[in-house]
Parts: C-alpha cells; sequence; structure tokens
C-alpha cells in the first residue's frame, strides 16, 4: 500500500514530470513498486516517467472517487 506522500508523488509524476525532485525519498519505493522509472536521455537531465503499473494504479483512484 503506498502512503499519502507517494501517491501524490505518482500523481505528480503522471501530470507534472519536470517538478519532481529526483532527491525525493517516495521515488525509491514507487521505483520499487515499479510505478515510476527514471530515464536519463541524452541530454543528460534526468526524467521520471510513469510506467505501465503506475498508470494502471492511477486509473484505479480515479475509478474510486
Amino acid at each position: 500500500m503506498l502512503s499519502p506522500h507517494e501517491m501524490t508523488t505518482l500523481m505528480i509524476a503522471w501530470d507534472a514530470p519536470d517538478q519532481i525532485e529526483l532527491e525525493r525519498d517516495e521515488l525509491v519505493t514507487l521505483i520499487e513498486h515499479r510505478l515510476i522509472a527514471v530515464d536519463e536521455p541524452a541530454s543528460g537531465r534526468r526524467r521520471v516517467q510513469v510506467t505501465a503499473e503506475g498508470r494502471a494504479v492511477l486509473k484505479a483512484v480515479l475509478r474510486i472517487r
């Protein structure tokens, strides 16, 4: 189960990935659960991406609301 902070971080990663601070503790949990991945493109700037599993979690939350 994700904490409220982890869920919020997942939502931000989906909606505004450039706004995520890569030092956030919540990212470790989200990566371990394979809900996000951190990519490093040729530009050298790391970027957070929500995985298919992460999108499934977000869709499930939207259905509950």
